[in-house]
């Protein structure tokens, strides 16, 4: 059986994953804080030819007769480049200007991390806490839930670009809480594993969170109320991408074709 056979095969579905990140990327277009991912391939297994090549006057060739079997998903990576701002006055909208995560408290009771910063207020067992849209309580600097103080409306609330929590009294005067938005880094943030609800858990390959308030050689992260950080997701580089990857599958199946021709040309040999 030709080689060409399997290996166009293996462009093929590469392609096909390609193309599949790409509609992913597509589809998060609006999603605040989606960011967006890039397929990245590596070759398989090559099969010697000629392990030691020769002239014809039994000298060594400077390279040796090789012959590749093909390609595969190396890895799906994501490019954490920052995403636009958009204003959206909503005094629970927060959007992160740096490296930081916001934290977040699963049912679970593990602590998830997310560039998603459109929060609300909701009764929970301690009062009325800051919550993400799945009801997960968000954390402050010290990994507690951010609650509102008893005779506070949550409209009174306010945070600052260090991420300090307070609020506004009837007199107009601010009275801090001595608590902050928490905001974590990672030394390898594409090494995040990715959930649903825009949630990301830590892993080996990302290492441990390090808190920013703690964490000394940080560069902070500003905390931007009233703003929602967009997807960074370019929609012109994605629909090239989307036409290379198109013509890319297509000319492995015209290889598929051409092999499966030369295959029957030698099967119609007569003697």
């Amino acid at each position: 059986m030709m080689r060409s056979l399997w290996t166009a095969a293996s462009g093929m579905i590469a392609q096909q994953s390609n193309v599949d990140t790409i509609s992913h990327n597509l589809s998060n277009v609006n999603t605040t804080g989606y960011k967006s991912q890039r397929a990245e391939f590596k070759s398989l297994l090559y099969q010697n030819m000629q392990t030691r090549t020769t002239t014809a006057n039994g000298e060594n060739k400077p390279v040796p007769a090789q012959v590749g079997l093909g390609t595969r998903i190396a890895s799906i990576n994501s490019s954490y480049t920052q995403g636009a701002m958009q204003s959206t006055e909503n005094d629970t909208d927060f959007a992160i200007d740096g490296d930081g995560f916001f934290a977040v408290r699963g049912d679970d009771g593990e602590t998830y991390y997310t560039r998603n910063g459109c929060f609300f207020w909701a009764m929970g067992p301690t009062g009325t806490t800051l919550c993400n849209s799945d009801g997960y309580p968000v954390l402050d600097s010290n990994n507690n839930i951010i609650v509102v103080p008893n005779g506070v409306t949550s409209g009174n609330m306010r945070i600052n670009g260090d991420g300090q929590i307070g609020y506004m009294t009837a007199a107009g005067a601010y009275v801090p809480m001595n608590q902050s938005i928490g905001l974590h880094q990672f030394t390898n943030p594409a090494g995040l594993e990715k959930l649903s609800g825009s949630l990301l858990a830590v892993t080996d390959a990302s290492g441990a969170a390090m808190n920013e308030a703690t964490t000394n050689g940080l560069k902070r992260s500003n905390v931007r109320q009233y703003y929602l950080e967009g997807s960074n997701v370019q929609v012109a580089d994605e629909m090239v991408n989307l036409i290379i990857a198109q013509r890319a599958y297509e000319l492995n199946s015209k290889a598929i074709q051409a092999s499966d021709e030369m295959l029957q040309q030698a099967n119609s040999l007569r003697r």
